[in-house]
């Protein structure tokens, strides 16, 4: 298969290897189209390893399943799923024609889904989980509140914030969030209750006052630069808890935070980004939000965050980076379709999901 590959030395490229073979409880999936995320570019150039396969969202359909995999997940040949792996650490990534992962942790996801669309949901899906049930015990869209309460959820327009909004909504919060002016309404249409522009100085006081100082819960989707103070000081006199992606910690008495790591949803030792031992604890409930994620699709539907499709499948990664380095991308998505990269046999995808191979 054709995958991207690091050569060890902060560069990459795209390479024929080996499809990987699906171990005990895991499936190989068909990738159908792949969506990149900040943390792909700043693997791949910092990660010195080489032999490594980048990408960690993708979509696609199961063309294999391996041993062990439990029957009352209803895994089969074709069906559509979406999900997320380590990508840039190992032989196995998404941006390649196949990927392995654990059968307990795909999302199926509807007919009425694009791969496109669904290529996204892993990695922001599995981190807003983990940030509003895991470490700030939030209510889920399967058990709303009757009375409001509020949740900040700073930079709806990121990747995470954009499922954040819609989850946290769902659930019956009252959503506080933050952009830039030219995107407060695509944050509102997601479900914010009030938007306030993240480059105002003034507005962390503004929150405040919006929640009558009483704020205890936000996500930092940002957690660098002016944003550590920024929530911490929109939440109350008493402090709270924020949920955050990278790791700091508040100087405002009484304020918590619980730094959230997608990756510890595999149970696996860490060692980049980040250093962590297995949490077992996060990989005994990676399939419980895995189903919850596949329950609020099928119940709700959720919007996706506006894809930019780079037209050359893996081949444009290295454009994708560009740009997403540069700070071009705002709001919207890098996607591959990977039946785009040139060379590649072309493959059709009938509605059942059936894959069907052609030159």
């Amino acid at each position: 298969m054709k995958a991207v590959v690091t050569n060890g030395n902060g560069a990459f490229g795209l390479k024929s290897v080996k499809v990987p073979t699906p171990g005990r409880g895991e499936v190989l999936v068909k990738v159908i189209a792949a969506s990149q995320n900040p943390t792909d570019w700043k693997t791949a150039m910092l990660h010195l390893k080489p032999g490594n396969i980048l990408g960690c969202d993708f979509a696609g359909v199961i063309a294999d399943i391996g041993p062990d995999v439990d029957a009352s997940l209803m895994i089969t040949r074709g069906k559509r799923v979406a999900g997320a792996v380590h990508g840039g650490v190992s032989p196995n990534g998404a941006f390649a024609e196949y990927v392995t992962v654990l059968a307990d942790m795909v999302i199926a996801i509807p007919d009425k889904l694009s791969f496109e669309d669904a290529s996204q949901l892993g990695i922001a899906c599995y981190t807003t989980c983990q940030c509003l049930y895991q470490e700030l015990h939030l209510p889920t869209p399967l058990e709303p509140l009757e009375v409001p309460m509020d949740v900040l959820i700073w930079s709806g327009t990121s990747s995470t914030g954009q499922y954040a909004v819609q989850f946290a909504k769902l659930a019956g919060l009252r959503v506080l969030s933050t952009a830039s002016p030219k995107n407060f309404e695509l944050v509102k249409d997601l479900g914010a209750d009030e938007v306030f522009d993240y480059a105002d100085s003034k507005t962390a006081r503004k929150i405040f006052a919006a929640t009558s100082g009483t704020l205890k819960h936000a996500v930092d989707c940002i957690s660098e630069g002016m944003t550590p103070n920024q929530v911490s000081m929109s939440l109350s006199k008493e402090g709270g808890t924020i949920a955050t992606l990278l790791p700091y910690e508040s100087r405002k008495k009484g304020v918590e935070t619980r730094f959230v790591l997608a990756y510890k949803f595999f149970g696996k030792d860490i060692e980049f980004p980040f250093v962590f031992p297995a949490d077992q604890e996060h990989r005994k409930n990676a399939p419980v939000y895995c189903r919850l994620i596949q329950e609020v699709i099928t119940c709700f539907g959720l919007k996706a965050t506006p894809v930019r499709i780079f037209p050359y499948g893996l081949a444009s990664v290295s454009d994708g980076f560009e740009y997403m380095r540069s700070g071009k991308l705002s709001a919207e998505k890098i996607t591959y379709r990977i039946s785009d990269t040139p060379g590649l046999d072309k493959w059709d995808v009938a509605p059942t999901g059936s894959v069907r191979g052609s030159s």
